[in-house]
């Protein structure tokens, strides 16, 4: 059987209500009134902010960008980042994928914005367990993962046989806050607690699977493959991972001129006056045991540079098991 999984970070696929109206497209009405809503219980209502400010939902058309995307490559299983909670990603699936996916997979993380991560599945699933309250080795009293380490067992459809079990992740963003007084300095905490993710994360797995187990770790590393801060887990003497996507074809050339320097990239970033630097950070890292079934790999390219409704693009494997 051929199995195609892949990893996607969808970028802020947030549903939050913005109490938003155009009053020139309501009807006229000749009754007056006032409502007044009284929260008696306050943990029965919550608002949800981010340094203050009201995130606003992903807007339908954008939404429908990343969708008909999820819908051209059609993957059986498709790791995502970046999803505010499982409604979300259970509506997503439901009115922008038009059902295409049976389950869905995502349990509440680490991260104060509120994004996390997820795994959407045509297969049936085993267990779920989230690793999010995995301790910072620099401060044990902290968790590390800045999001979550999700794994989930994939099943075959008659639930005999379990196909793969699959690490989603979503590392320490680059992202330095424009008013920290050390940049450098923050850049450099930013990358050490990257690599201790990787290394918390390469010990869990070693932990849960075995020599000929098949497993593949997914998701957005916000690093290169051979970046020192991912070498604790993708270099992992343990582990042995092998990158699904050394030899991944573009779905189409990518935009722009002059092109990159390479089609092996999924995140670009264009800082002020300086080129643009192309990063495969949407990784696809296989067991030795899965290795010998890569058949094929993709990456599904933008047709603009800014992106097609993600500032990343989708990259994944087709493994014949």
């Amino acid at each position: 059987m051929h199995l195609a999984v892949g990893t996607f970070n969808l970028n802020n696929l947030f549903s939050r209500f913005n109490f938003e109206a155009d009053i020139s497209t309501a009807s006229t009405s000749t009754v007056e009134t006032t409502t007044s809503f009284t929260f008696t219980d306050p943990s029965g209502f919550k608002l949800r902010t981010y340094k203050g400010r009201l995130v606003k939902e992903k807007p339908a058309a954008v939404r429908k960008l990343i969708a008909d995307r999820i819908k051209r490559i059609d993957l059986d299983v498709l790791a995502v980042q970046e999803v505010e909670d499982i409604d979300t990603l259970r509506r997503f699936v439901t009115d922008d994928l038009d059902g295409l996916y049976k389950l869905s997979a995502l349990i509440e993380g680490n991260d104060p914005r509120l994004i996390d991560v997820g795994l959407l599945s045509k297969r049936p699933f085993g267990g779920v367990t989230s690793w999010q309250f995995a301790a910072d080795p620099a401060d044990p009293t902290q968790p590390v993962f800045s999001r979550d380490l999700l794994q989930v067992e994939v099943f075959s459809d008659d639930r005999k046989s379990r196909l793969l079990t699959v690490f989603v992740n979503h590392l320490k963003s680059h992202y330095v806050p424009f008013n920290v007084e050390d940049p450098d300095a923050e850049a450099k905490r930013a990358n050490e607690l990257r690599r201790r993710q990787a290394d918390v994360a390469a010990k869990i797995i070693a932990a849960v699977v075995r020599p000929n187990s098949h497993y593949v770790v997914v998701g957005d590393m916000n690093d290169p493959p051979d970046s020192e801060f991912l070498a604790p887990l993708t270099q992992s003497p343990e582990l042995n991972l092998v990158s699904g996507l050394t030899n991944a074809e573009e779905t189409r050339p990518s935009p722009g001129s002059p092109p990159p320097p390479t089609a092996l990239w999924t995140e670009r970033f264009k800082a002020s006056g300086k080129p643009a630097v192309y990063t495969l950070m949407d990784q696809v890292w296989l067991s030795p045991a899965v290795a010998p079934s890569l058949e094929s790999a993709f990456i599904d390219r933008r047709t603009k540079l800014g992106g097609d409704g993600s500032d990343h693009d989708p990259s994944w494997v087709v493994l014949g098991l």
